[in-house]
């Protein structure tokens, strides 16, 4: 392994811990306060800041994550700047302007779509939704928070590409703090003196946090750029047309992010298509009760899986552009071609790299070190699907009650059926995140037509579920697991081939835990599926449960 391979795995270990620490610290200090809001909370109000909140992460999903993504997927560039202004000739401050002058297109796109995005939803809403008390107020502000989130991307990207994830970390989970403080504090102060402000206290929280957010990365960010050479502004790079579009995008990293465009979206549809699913087809207090379920069920994906995903994306990435000698080992039915490469020098192409017969080359540290990280991490998730799946639908009804209060009580039984959803979940997160650190814009089209299908299939699945069979929230759980199975089969087709046309295998024995976990694991399902027909729903039944699942983890 390189130096600089293993000081990508090495700063993307500590920025991952960093993430999943700061996960873990917001949805902790999340988790407090929705107990709080739960207790002045009816299921109806929180299915509509359910709605206001997709609304919110709609528009800055199509606004940047197809950036995000592409600018993740910049080769480290080993020359010096040849052109552009004096100021930001060198290396770092050429890199830094350049993502910062991609990220305004985010900038740009927010208002645009905070606006379509609104009169949809204004038009789409029920006459139960429309006669909240302050929706249009909430809605408007909302509008703003998300704009204002959208002007910290220029900050954003600066920090992902330096790897600075203790800035980030700072930041969001400041935001986080605040957004927090100020929905609790309205909330409870709307209670005391008799107001019925509606969603009002979510859109209040809400625009705290894009405050606080652009605060702190402006604080840090700013100096650091007069210190570098380059501005948070955009400005112009260079005069090669053939590089730049308009002298400040680069070319390659801006056709990328168009072709991830669709892509980015069809995956958002399918990642966020249960909440527009279940808005479609059931009443508010269906989708207060499936709202909590789905935000207690994802506690664990967002906190742990999810940061791991947004890492790992970058591992692949930057260990698989680092690879100077890649392997174009053709392989029929499978994908065989290489890694999409973005690099600032097109003076030679991945075809002049090669010497010799490519079929005879073995494969490259970056290749080898991306299946091994890979190969760490499908083991690991394996191990804690069990326990999710074998304890979670046992403990999870027991918790809810008394979290949550005997007014939810019914979405226990939601909850218990999401816990199978949960590896699910995991295992397309970090799949998709390989997929998406290699794939030429070729596959990126031909995964978006997979994703069509896919997202047909689920809504079609999700409709019968809850219209025809009527199976409410456990329905759309079911669906969801459906399609996330089938991203997955297509995600482990390319992966496998990917690496086999690079000269090496995985294969899904190498992933998966061994028989003896398997087997306890088996047993214990067994013992709790028999424990829980004598349970009351006291404080006993919990720790029996709590107890079997910990002495099941420590064995594993």
């Amino acid at each position: 392994m390189s130096t600089l391979q293993a000081n990508v795995l090495a700063r993307s270990a500590r920025g991952a811990t960093f993430l999943i620490l700061l996960q873990i610290g917001s949805r902790a200090l999340t988790f407090a306060v929705n107990q709080v809001l739960l207790r002045f909370l009816s299921p109806e109000l929180l299915g509509i800041s359910s709605q206001l909140e997709l609304y919110c992460i709609s528009v800055l999903y199509f606004a940047r994550e197809s950036l995000r993504v592409s600018l993740q997927r910049q080769r480290v560039d080993t020359r010096e700047g040849d052109h552009g202004p004096p100021e930001i000739r060198n290396i770092t401050s050429r890199r830094a302007q350049e993502v910062v002058n991609l990220s305004y297109i985010a900038v740009l796109l927010g208002p645009l779509l905070a606006f379509t995005f609104a009169a949809l939803y204004v038009r789409k809403a029920g006459p139960a939704v429309l006669a909240i008390p302050y929706l249009y107020q909430s809605l408007v502000l909302f509008s703003i928070a998300t704009i204002v989130e959208l002007l910290a991307e220029p900050c954003f990207v600066v920090a992902q590409q330096q790897m600075l994830y203790g800035l980030r970390a700072s930041a969001e989970s400041s935001a986080t703090f605040t957004r927090c403080v100020l929905t609790c504090a309205v909330v409870v102060w709307a209670s005391v003196s008799g107001q019925n402000l509606g969603v009002l206290p979510f859109a209040v929280g809400q625009s705290g946090y894009a405050s606080v957010l652009n605060i702190v990365y402006y604080g840090k960010i700013w100096r650091n750029s007069s210190k570098e050479g380059y501005s948070l502004f955009p400005q112009p790079v260079g005069a090669d047309t053939s590089d730049y579009v308009l002298s400040l995008f680069y070319r390659p990293t801006l056709t990328l992010s168009m072709n991830l465009y669709a892509q980015s979206g069809l995956k958002h549809l399918l990642t966020q298509g249960d909440s527009v699913l279940i808005a479609l087809f059931t009443n508010l207090s269906s989708q207060g009760v499936y709202a909590l379920a789905s935000n207690y069920g994802s506690l664990i994906a967002r906190m742990l899986f999810q940061p791991i995903e947004e890492s790992s994306r970058g591992v692949f990435g930057r260990l698989l552009a680092s690879d100077s000698s890649p392997v174009t080992k053709p392989t029929k039915g499978k994908h065989n071609t290489a890694s999409h490469e973005i690099s600032h020098d097109h003076g030679q192409t991945q075809e002049d790299s090669l010497e010799g017969d490519a079929h005879s080359k073995s494969p490259g540290n970056g290749i080898l070190s991306a299946r091994s990280y890979l190969i760490t991490l499908l083991h690991l998730y394996g191990l804690l699907s069990l326990v999710i799946t074998i304890v979670g639908p046992t403990i999870a009804p027991l918790l809810l009650r008394y979290v949550a209060g005997p007014a939810w009580s019914s979405a226990g039984s939601v909850l218990a059926v999401y816990c199978y959803y949960i590896p699910l979940l995991a295992l397309n997160g970090i799949l998709e995140a390989f997929v998406s650190a290699v794939a030429t814009p070729a596959q990126l089209r031909v995964q978006s037509a997979w994703m069509l299908a896919f997202s047909a299939g689920f809504a079609i699945s999700g409709y019968v579920l809850l219209q025809i069979y009527d199976y409410g929230a456990k329905g759309l759980v079911a669906a969801n697991a459906v399609n996330m199975a089938m991203r997955i089969l297509w995600s482990w087709h390319f992966v496998t081939g990917y690496l086999d046309a690079q000269g090496t295998k995985l294969g899904s024995v190498d992933c998966l835990p061994n028989m003896k976990s398997i087997s306890i694991g088996i047993l214990v399902a067994s013992y709790l599926a028999l424990l829980r027909q004598s349970f009351r729903g006291g404080y006993l039944d919990l720790f029996k449960t709590v107890t079997i699942g910990a002495t099941y983890g420590v064995v594993l």
